[in-house]
């Protein structure tokens, strides 16, 4: 599923529902991350870690620790670029030679409605009203909850560029839909803040694509070079 929203340069992994992949054991340095937390947040740290480094060994690099560093954000390998994700009966990780991209943010989230008065907390003016016009011609479709996921992806290409935190207010998403396909399409996300550098290139607009499958909706945003 994430696999197609982003370039071809990208591999991911996936595991869906309970299924329990390969090589879930932790390093000593991410159990002693974990040792307190119960066992459900055990479990989605291990199986997320598990597509990581699945996801590395495809790209010819050693599997190793993955520790979060500042605000949560994975500690991947020199040389690579990546994110994860894992939501209620789903784990996916997405990596890359950072040579091929600057940045990439994958989110996947179950497709129902926001919990009330969340929408309201990330979604700006303009956005909610876009989003009452895309629920009028595709009421199947959870758009708040699409918004909560695309900005979430947003944060997560983002934040290996810039270092800082971006909230919700910061960026204004719209969202397009694929011809003929209702469940799938792209969407634009402008900058409200000054944007990261990459290379001698200041980038105010990320670009990235959805998809709604399978009870989920998945967002992913790739950061080409300038």
């Amino acid at each position: 599923m994430i696999e197609e929203l982003l370039p071809d340069v990208v591999v991911t992994v996936e595991a869906y529902g309970d299924e329990e992949p390969p090589n879930t054991a932790l390093y000593p340095e991410e159990e002693a991350v974990v040792a307190r937390a119960v066992g459900k947040r055990r479990r989605e740290f291990a199986v997320v870690r598990s597509c990581a480094r699945r996801a590395m060994e495809k790209l010819g690099v050693p599997p190793q620790p993955i520790l979060p560093g500042e605000r949560g954000a994975p500690g991947w390998p020199a040389g690579l670029a990546g994110s994860m994700t894992h939501c209620e009966g789903y784990h996916a990780a997405a990596l890359v030679r950072a040579a091929d991209l600057a940045s990439l943010g994958i989110d996947a989230e179950p497709h129902q409605t926001l919990p009330e008065g969340v929408l309201s907390a990330v979604a700006l003016p303009a956005e909610a009203a876009r989003l009452r016009r895309l629920a009028d011609e595709h009421p199947r479709v959870h758009w708040d909850r699409l918004l909560f996921s695309a900005k979430e992806s947003v944060y997560k290409a983002w934040f290996p560029l810039t270092g800082k935190w971006l909230d919700f207010t910061e960026a204004d998403i719209e969202f397009s839909t694929d011809p003929g396909e209702p469940y799938g399409g792209g969407f634009r996300a402008r900058l409200l803040v000054p944007g990261p550098w990459v290379g001698d290139h200041q980038v105010d607009l990320f670009e990235g694509r959805w998809t709604v499958r399978r009870g989920l909706v998945a967002t992913a945003v790739s950061v080409p070079h300038a």
